[in-house]
């Protein structure tokens, strides 16, 4: 934990239903190499093709959490639930 002992952290819920950082739905789902066709060959997400370097960073480092991973990671912190739909659509955690 970092020297200030507070956190506040929120991510993308996992089994959303439109992956947060793409747009797209159920990209989540999908393997990794389709995804990277999705992104740099059409212009379904975000309305614009990505450019390869930045498509291949963005599957490199995003990894959405579940309810489960963030309760894991943060063990003893209040977990708000943002909602849309009636659906978790991310999660925060913290211990403010």
């Amino acid at each position: 934990m970092r020297v200030g002992k507070k956190f506040f952290i929120q991510t993308p819920n996992r089994h959303f239903p439109v992956e947060a950082h793409y747009a797209l739905p159920f990209a989540q789902y999908l393997p990794d190499k389709l995804v990277y066709t999705i992104l740099t060959k059409t212009k379904l997400s975000r309305l614009h093709r990505w450019r390869t370097e930045k498509a291949k960073q963005y599957l490199k480092e995003i990894r959405l959490l579940s309810k489960k991973e963030m309760l894991k990671l943060f063990p003893g912190a209040t977990l708000f639930k943002e909602k849309f739909l009636g659906m978790n659509k991310s999660f925060v955690a913290h211990n403010l």
